[in-house]
């Protein structure tokens, strides 16, 4: 199989190239040849980077383009190809009797049924009261492929396993007209994406974002969440005798709902989000009881039905002739009906066909279309027909189970500061304080607590107008309420606080939902239908985390809050700003420190704990493989709930085809159940001891990324002009501002942009600097043995989840990094002696990271851990250094001010381009 992922590669390049050299014409195909022969050679060793900017260096604008095209198709494809063997691969390996790997539900299930003795059934209870695993797709700048593109992929990838079958089988007189002739598809849908633009020519709006979150769903999640749950709850079933459907997935989104500084986020995004995802999960239902309608043709001369299935019947208002002695058809007609009748009531009648649904009642929620399909079920049920009830019947139902009318949860976030700004011209117009800000912390509180226990409004419907912001905000606000009115609780059940330092950070989001009743006032006992869940993401705030809690927590308002909330308390932990913050490990070992405060607090308190990790798909951002960083976490911070942000172009590399979708949502179900259920961590020394050390070095490795990211004076103009920082913002690649506010201070600017920036240029900073410094001065501190340093920091990389995780997922990101590229990007600093100093530090760091890794884990190679990734590295390799050249190029020109719109877009080409062959840039 590896032979042919490597043939399927150069055969879909040489239709690509057909298709080049026909479109763009000779010369631009021996150009593309000639660059992508120079890669491999510098990919080999035997040729220099340079010689590839002298290929370039007397280009035009215009021939660039064609060339940058030709390289991001290349990446695409590779892409398509490696999905498409891995999960042939997963296939054969199965068929070959091989024991189902880790991430896997069937491997999980194996685990569980060995452990069954040592599991109790509390253990169980508290799995199924708190099971959340949460995939919470974001906006992102680098994921800008169209529906085209997509729809491309999809055809090319059938026409491929098309063409395995045929070159697996014997051959005959036809074998060759039959590949000749999938060949031929191949090339006519390579042609239409050469001819296809890659991205937008204006910035995408956010409305385009939500269209293409929603595509997924379409693509795979749809279906592969509900079968996943489905199997969740039947593995449980079998291993300790469960009764219980449970919807173990439940998704959620930020698009359209995520208005930290972004002022395009307003109350018609988020009316157009949770309607659009409203009639995707109904359409859904409709065209899969339209299914079942036509399967369900049992005849009750021939099989006996219930009472209740033919009361049923008799209500679906469906009395064709041909039908009479077909009941569950009858009744099926109905529910489908009345499902028609529910989108024409929550959307509008335009978003329906015809007109005979309005015989019908519209569903007020999904337990009463649960209810009907309930009857149905226990009919086939009585009259033995267990195996139909389990196959579309039983999908249905938990899909409705699972998606109700909302398909996902929309969360709304924003930051501290704004609500603070809101609350005090608020509470001026109101008289109830004159200026708000300016109270302490204590004062603050008593305010809000106040306000939260009457039920008087503090917006008077004849008010003077607010701020533009303010307005803005209660707006959104209140087309919250109004989505969770039409399509249940479910819809927005998350208020998340980002940059939450105190208390009233969250009392504050809990006024301002109070007064458009997403939470009532009833005294010291408020009741309410949203989790009110604070981001700690710098250092700082998660060190604090536990203590601000607490403080809330002692709060009886807040306690009783939560109380009826079911005692389950969500926290947002942030991976990218404590990352800009500290560094990796820093940012690494902040994060899980604070998760050990947070668990200690809630067990204190018996309150059980669901954290929401901010990651990103980039490890400098919490990235990595999902199922190792799950099973990373200290022990209790999961018990069967986990939400996780997933971004950008790793949401198409994760949820692209229904099987990369099953795999991937496999590994977070698997390893949550395994994290809340199984004894992950096997400890050899003492657990303080080991939280000891990783103090140490993270004091050492912050200490080391300090001294350049916030202590050396060049560093702001080194990494705004060594990286395409600028470009970002100025090239319309994503809906939201690249910082939160106009600055130049690292901390303001968004983590997408921080990390992109870094990935483009090849360093990668955010995923490794300071580790070597740091594992060098701990190992060799004074007065200590370095054998024994040594010795024991392989013991906790051999037996410890994190350490070897943190390790691991920096290798990964270090096997992506070309520093000897990152130095021509150095060359675009002016100051040349900060360019020269700085670079020279990072390759140093560079150097010694790589040395203490391979000192540490006893391998000679940065990927020795995961041969997959390794032979994907190297495979892609050679087609990211003509876009990285090219980026260059026009980069220079660009700042030059080059009044060519081409350069601009040219840009936006290679940024794409890295980002595809990269998977994982922001």
């Amino acid at each position: 199989m590896k032979n042919q992922l490597k043939k399927d590669i150069r055969h879909l390049g040489k239709l690509l190239g057909k298709v080049i050299a026909e479109q763009e014409g000779d010369e631009v195909y021996r150009q593309v040849e000639a660059a992508r022969a120079l890669s491999f050679d510098i990919a080999r060793g035997t040729s220099d980077i340079s010689a590839l900017v002298d290929l370039f260096r007397n280009n035009t604008t215009r021939d660039f383009l064609p060339i940058a095209r030709a390289f991001n198709h290349f990446a695409l494809l590779a892409n398509l190809v490696e999905d498409l063997h891995d999960n042939a691969n997963y296939i054969a390996d199965r068929e070959a009797g091989l024991p189902a790997p880790d991430s896997t539900l069937e491997a999980t299930a194996a685990k569980l049924s060995a452990a069954k003795a040592e599991i109790s059934p509390d253990n169980i209870t508290q799995l199924l009261k708190n099971a959340q695993v949460a995939p919470v797709l974001t906006a992102h700048p680098t994921e800008t492929r169209r529906r085209t593109v997509f729809d491309a992929q999809e055809h090319i990838t059938a026409l491929l396993v098309d063409r395995h079958r045929i070159l697996n089988a014997p051959e005959n007189a036809l074998t060759k007209t039959r590949l000749d002739n999938i060949d031929q598809q191949i090339t006519r849908w390579l042609t239409t994406l050469w001819q296809t633009a890659l991205i937008r020519v204006a910035r995408p709006r956010i409305e385009d974002e939500i269209e293409v979150g929603l595509r997924y769903y379409k693509l795979s999640l749809l279906k592969a969440i509900p079968d996943i749950n489905q199997t969740v709850s039947q593995v449980l079933a079998d291993t300790f005798d469960t009764n219980t459907q449970t919807a173990i997935i439940q998704p959620g989104s930020w698009i359209g709902g995520d208005h930290d500084g972004n002022p395009y986020v307003t109350a018609s995004t988020l009316e157009y989000a949770t309607s659009r995802a409203a009639e995707t999960v109904l359409k859904y239902y409709e065209q899969e009881l339209h299914q079942l309608e036509h399967e369900l043709s049992l005849s009750d001369r021939l099989a006996h039905v219930t009472d209740e299935l033919r009361e049923l019947a008799e209500q679906g208002h469906n009395n064709i002739p041909a039908r009479v002695d077909e009941p569950y058809r009858r009744a099926v007609h109905g529910i489908r009906g009345r499902i028609i009748a529910t989108l024409a009531a929550l959307i509008g009648d335009d978003a329906v066909e015809g007109t005979w649904y309005t015989n019908h009642a519209p569903y007020q929620t999904p337990d009463q279309v649960l209810a009907d399909l309930a009857i149905i079920d226990e009919s086939l049920r009585a009259n033995h027909d267990h195996i139909i009830a389990d196959d579309r019947l039983r999908r249905i139902r938990t899909a409705l189970i699972t998606f109700g009318f909302h398909l996902y949860s929309m969360d709304l976030r924003q930051n501290s500061e704004s609500y603070e700004d809101f609350l005090t011209e608020i509470f001026a117009h109101a008289h109830v304080h004159p200026d708000y800000r300016s109270l302490d912390e204590a004062e603050k509180v008593a305010l809000l607590t106040a306000e939260l226990t009457s039920p008087r409004p503090l917006i008077a419907h004849d008010a003077a107008p607010f701020s533009e912001a303010t307005q803005r905000e209660l707006d959104l606000i209140a087309a919250a309420k109004q989505a969770v009115d039409d399509f249940g609780p479910r819809m927005v059940p998350h208020s998340i606080i980002s940059m939450a330092q105190s208390v009233s950070d969250l009392l504050e989001a809990m006024v301002l939902l109070k007064e458009f009743g997403l939470i009532h006032a009833d005294g010291d006992h408020p009741t309410g239908t949203v989790d009110v869940i604070p981001l700690f993401e710098t250092i700082e705030d998660l060190q604090a985390g536990a203590h601000i809690i607490e403080q809330l927590w002692a709060i009886p308002l807040y306690r009783n809050y939560l109380k009826q909330r079911g005692d389950v308390q969500e926290i947002m932990l942030g991976y990218s700003d404590s990352n800009k913050d500290g560094g990796y490990f820093a940012a690494n070992w902040a994060l899980y420190d604070a998760e050990l405060d947070l668990v200690a607090t809630a067990q204190n308190h018996n309150i059980a704990l669901r954290l929401f990790h901010g990651r990103g798909g980039t490890v400098g951002r919490g990235g990595g493989p999902s199922y190792d960083a799950i099973l990373a976490q200290p022990e209790g911070a999961v018990h069967g709930a986990v939400r996780i942000t997933e971004q950008g172009e790793i949401i198409s590399a994760k949820y692209g085809t229904p099987e990369t979708a099953r795999r991937n949502l496999e590994a977070l179900v698997a390893a949550t159940i395994e994290a809340s259920l199984l004894k992950v961590e096997q400890w050899q020394t003492d657990p303080e001891q080991a939280y000891a050390i990783m103090r140490e070095i993270s004091e050492l490795s912050q200490t080391k990324y300090a001294d350049l990211v916030h202590n050396d004076p060049g560093f702001i103009e080194y990494f705004t002009s060594s990286t395409p920082l600028a470009e970002i913002g100025d090239l319309n690649i994503g809906s939201r501002p690249a910082s939160r506010k106009q600055t130049t201070a690292i901390s303001d600017l968004r983590a997408i942009p921080w990390v992109l920036s870094w990935s483009q240029s090849r360093v990668m900073l955010p995923g490794w600097y300071g580790m070597g410094t740091a594992l060098h001065q701990w190992v060799h501190a004074p007065g200590e043995n370095p054998d024994d340093r040594l010795a024991r920091l392989r013991e906790l990389y051999e037996t410890w989840p994190f350490f070897n995780s943190v390790l691991s997922n920096m290798a990964q990101v270090m096997s992506k990094a070309e520093i000897t590229l990152a130095g021509l990007y150095a060359d675009l600093v002016a100051d040349k002696e900060a360019a020269h100093r700085i670079y020279h530090n990072i390759r140093e760091e560079f150097d010694l990271t790589t040395r203490m890794f391979f000192t540490i884990t006893g391998v000679d190679s940065l990927l020795a851990d995961n041969p997959s990734l390794a032979r994907s590295v190297r495979r892609r390799y050679p087609y990211l250094l003509p876009l990285n050249v090219i980026q260059l190029e026009l980069l220079r020109r660009y700042r030059e001010g080059t009044d060519d719109p081409l350069v601009g877009h040219g840009i936006r080409l290679t940024m794409n381009g890295l980002a595809t062959a990269l998977r994982n840039s922001g």
